[in-house]
């Protein structure tokens, strides 16, 4: 069995300053022993060690007393590294668990993750807009999350090696990954409608709906008619991906007949439909049954537990990574994975009510 090394102070420091150095943030003349005590805060005596570890290394060459030290060219920290752009669905994604997983893996295999400043809500799924900002972004491959048919399509057909993670890249020559939920949504409808719901609806974005729905939402329409109810606008409303048009959407829903079940396909959007059903005086599962189409540790610290899906993302971490290795070394990956998608019952699920 490998002996666990712990790492001195220093020598921390030197791992941290060795992998900034990789990606590229210095070149020419390391800063000064004082500026990067000051930068990051830490002791000016562990960061002179840690440059020595450095000097030590090669990565760095001393230039005399009092001067700084120039960056080997030939050495680690200016090895030429792989550029990954990755253009989000929303900015907050950056903060989820698997996306935390990714861009630790990326930098330390010496690869620079290069996040946009726009994610594809905020440029609306426009193609033009995407491929603007992707012309202005000096990447080797991009990292996709959640795409639109039309998004992908458009990588697809670009020189560039993607990754799509979530999103509709089925029919897309591109390495993909993601959850297979279609068996879910049918156990979560088969649920409801033995609770006696007819009055489901499915709150997804516009592009899982358009220009056809994808594989899951066409499992769930199926499941509504296998369940004999005659299928309309009002079980798979259309919205604009905007907050404003959401809430439009949920007013009008709740304006004459209300649903006596939703089913939420995001954690964002479940949140924000919480917000609203208090500020209409809804109860759950009294008035109404919820379930979240999504996976989020939240769910099972609640009381009751909610309603959702759950599946495992530690293999969509694992295949960014291997894609990322082998497109990085010249080599052509265009494998797509999915993991399998659970259905879990909660206490938001409950009898359709008699009247509401």
């Amino acid at each position: 069995m490998q002996s666990l090394k712990i790492l001195n102070a220093a020598e921390q420091v030197a791992k941290h300053l060795r992998g900034e150095l990789r990606q590229g943030r210095w070149t020419g003349l390391m800063p000064g022993i004082k500026q990067l005590s000051l930068e990051f805060g830490v002791n000016h005596k562990t960061i002179e060690s840690a440059v020595n570890l450095l000097e030590k290394e090669g990565i760095l060459v001393g230039q005399g007393a009092r001067r700084r030290k120039k960056i080997e060219t030939s050495g680690e920290g200016s090895k030429q590294s792989f550029r990954i752009g990755i253009l989000l669905f929303e900015q907050n994604d950056r903060k989820l668990d698997y996306m935390a997983e990714i861009l630790f893996g990326l930098n330390e295999a010496g690869h620079i993750p290069l996040i946009l400043s726009a994610s594809l809500s905020e440029l609306g799924m426009d193609v033009n807009r995407v491929a603007s900002l992707v012309g202005q972004t000096n990447a080797d491959a991009w990292l996709v999350l959640a795409g639109s048919r039309e998004v992908l399509s458009w990588f697809a057909n670009q020189s560039l090696p993607t990754f799509a993670l979530f999103g509709r890249w089925g029919d897309s020559s591109i390495a993909g990954a993601g959850p297979s939920k279609a068996e879910a949504y049918r156990k979560a409808v088969r649920k409801l409608l033995a609770c006696g719901h007819q009055r489901i609806v499915l709150l997804a974005r516009s592009h899982r709906k358009l220009p056809q729905p994808g594989i899951p939402e066409r499992a769930y329409l199926s499941a509504l008619e296998d369940g004999g109810i005659e299928i309309s606008d009002f079980h798979f409303p259309l919205w604009k991906n905007s907050k404003e048009d959401f809430y439009r959407c949920l007013d009008s829903l709740f304006k004459v007949t209300p649903p006596t079940a939703l089913i939420v396909q995001e954690f964002n959007l479940f949140g924000a439909v919480e917000q609203f059903l208090g500020n209409q005086g809804v109860r759950v599962p009294d008035d109404l049954s919820l379930i979240c189409a999504d996976s989020d540790v939240y769910f099972h610290w609640r009381d009751p537990k909610v309603a959702s899906f759950r599946y495992d993302s530690k293999s969509w971490v694992r295949h960014v990574l291997r894609w990322s290795s082998k497109i990085s070394k010249g080599e052509e990956y265009c494998r797509q994975i999915r993991s399998k998608a659970e259905y879990l019952d909660g206490g938001t699920v409950g009898p359709a009510p008699r009247s509401f």
